[in-house]
């Protein structure tokens, strides 16, 4: 039998709140799926017109999604989510064990958060595409400044993961679950940036 060490029980209620098109909130789901925990997703638009609501506020005072919810523990910031998710919840392994692999998955995820997810989501993508889908012209100056970054960043994740089926070794981990939902950005409802 697998010893799971410091899994805790499903049976509490799992709560993810934030909006479904957003790239960090599924990065969250992907954990959860992976792991086969069911989970309630609550919507929480940080871009209402309102502002965001104060009962979101009380959950992540940056107001920013997703926030997270088991049972009475709660945690914002889609790393500690997902890092929580891969240490509570039995079955697959998110992160490995070795410590190089794990320092390589950090490293991945540093480089997504801080260099890609704003250079290739929000100037390229959705200047590029969500722009003409909304009838605006985009803006090729933030475009063409945001190339060399995100040439920089491919380059870099092409080097990094080197010729595995995956970003590291030959199984889904952390990194993956960042990359899935930049690379894929179906973001049909992205809203501006704040």
């Amino acid at each position: 039998m697998r010893d799971w060490g410091n899994a805790v029980p499903t049976t509490k209620v799992v709560k993810v709140y934030g909006a479904a098109w957003s790239v960090y909130v599924r990065i969250v789901r992907l954990a959860l799926e992976e792991k086969q925990v069911k989970y309630d997703l609550v919507e929480v638009d940080v871009f209402a017109e309102t502002g965001v609501l104060q009962e979101h506020l009380r959950r992540h005072p940056f107001g920013r999604i997703p926030a997270f919810e088991h049972g009475d523990f709660h945690l914002y910031e889609t790393g500690a989510i997902v890092r929580y998710i891969d240490d509570a919840f039995p079955g697959c392994k998110l992160q490995p064990t070795d410590s190089r692999a794990r320092a390589k998955i950090n490293q991945i995820v540093g480089i997504l958060d801080a260099y890609a997810y704003r250079t290739l989501v929000w100037d390229i993508y959705v200047e590029r595409v969500v722009s003409a889908r909304e009838g605006r012209l985009a803006d090729e100056r933030k475009i063409a400044g945001a190339l060399p970054c995100a040439a920089v960043c491919l380059s870099e994740l092409t080097r990094l993961s080197g010729d595995r089926g995956f970003l590291i070794g030959g199984d889904v981990t952390i990194a993956d679950l960042y990359a899935a939902p930049m690379f894929a950005c179906p973001c049909r409802h992205l809203k501006p940036f704040h």
